[in-house]
């Protein structure tokens, strides 16, 4: 029997006059195509859909958990620019940078009244600067040397100038002036300042109250009124963080394991479902 071939071409299609030698075919509701036959029988729709979304699906679960337990680490411009900004923007008029956005207005206004009261009875001028970073210098001790030379290239300008420093990832602070500020404040209550309210107030998140009570601390140093003291001393010992590297390299095993574990339903499962299916027909 001749197979009839649909036409390419925009014409209706014709059936072919029967010949003496071949018998007539019946007329057809749709046009014939010519097809090659798939040796296997394809599955169904509905197992063919079935399959797809299953596929899909842990495919989809299998890269989502892949991303989670593999984030990729976010870059801050503005976190590694802020300590820069705050030297090239020099002294403040209202005596605080919070560049780490920890202090509240009602701080900002405390700070603000008390410093200019020093000013004006004792001719001392307090800046206290929050970071919430520090990259370019070792530590708060060096960035607060750093800030006073720049704002105050010369000991005339920094003679009576002091400079706090906060810096609340590293959870550390600073003091640091001119011949004037030191000698008004004397080493005593600077280290202990530094060593009690900075670090302790900071390492509870405390910077309100860590600004504030080094703030008064000096102001009463300077007017030679007993020491209010620091903060009670608590058991100061700091948890880490950081995993060891044990702990690491079990995590990455286990993480590792279930990762591979879903790709492999994702790509293998589906494709044995497949052909077990197949293997049937």
């Amino acid at each position: 029997m001749e197979t009839i071939i649909s036409s390419c071409s925009s014409a209706p299609l014709l059936l072919p006059k029967p010949s003496s030698h071949h018998p007539r075919l019946p007329l057809l509701s749709k046009p014939i195509s010519c097809t090659l036959k798939n040796s296997s029988p394809a599955p169904s729709p509905h197992n063919r859909s079935w399959i797809s979304h299953l596929h899909h699906g842990l495919a989809t679960a299998a890269l989502s958990l892949a991303i989670n337990f593999c984030p990729v680490p976010s870059l801050d411009p503005l976190a590694l620019a802020s300590e820069f900004d705050v030297l090239r923007e020099g002294p403040p008029a209202e005596y605080v940078v919070d560049d780490a956005g920890v202090l509240s207005r009602v701080t900002k206004s405390d700070l603000k009244s008390l410093m200019s009261d020093l000013e004006k009875r004792k001719n001392v001028h307090i800046n206290f600067i929050t970071l919430r970073k520090l990259t370019s210098k070792a530590d708060a001790f060096e960035y607060a040397d750093q800030v006073l030379e720049k704002w105050y290239p010369t000991i005339e300008d920094g003679n009576n100038k002091g400079v706090v420093v906060l810096v609340t990832t590293q959870k550390e602070g600073a003091i640091t002036g001119g011949p004037a500020f030191i000698q008004a404040v004397g080493d005593t209550i600077l280290d202990a300042t530094v060593s009690e309210n900075l670090p302790v107030l900071a390492t509870d998140e405390k910077y309100n109250e860590a600004i504030v009570s080094t703030a008064k601390r000096l102001v009463a140093a300077i007017d030679g009124l007993p020491d209010p003291g620091g903060p009670m001393l608590k058991d100061n010992k700091r948890e880490s963080n950081f995993k060891s590297k044990e702990e690491t390299e079990e995590k990455r095993g286990q993480f590792t394991l279930v990762v591979v574990g879903l790709l492999v339903i994702a790509f293998v499962v589906p494709m044995a479902q497949y052909y077990a299916y197949v293997s049937k027909k």
